[in-house]
């Protein structure tokens, strides 16, 4: 049921035009970026990545399961950042399983 919640707000983010696909368009952003989904496949790199927007940004990262690229609709897309605060907070409130928190202190 979660899940299915947290398909309908990256829904609602991509009607909305709120969702930045791709570490080189997320790197051209100045600000505005509340959430970032970090496919928990991603390489190394990315993962690099995702932990600078990550401070730049001061935002959490949500690494999700095996449906990241059904979820972003995207193939082979490992980063994505919602610019929206209500629809990012909506998808933090969810508790799907196969979602978690990056929360490792010594970035």
């Amino acid at each position: 049921m979660a899940q299915n919640k947290v398909f309908s707000y990256i829904g609602f983010c991509k009607r909305a035009r709120k969702i930045t696909l791709g570490s080189s368009a997320i790197g051209t952003l100045k600000s505005g970026v509340y959430l970032l989904l970090l496919d928990k496949t991603a390489a190394n790199n990315t993962i690099r990545y995702a932990l600078k927007f990550k401070r730049k940004f001061n935002c959490p990262l949500l690494v999700c399961g095996d449906d990241f690229e059904e979820l972003i609709g995207k193939p082979q897309c490992r980063l994505a950042a919602i610019r929206d605060k209500n629809l990012a907070e909506a998808i933090m409130n969810c508790k799907a399983s196969g979602y978690e928190f990056y929360t490792e202190g010594g970035e």
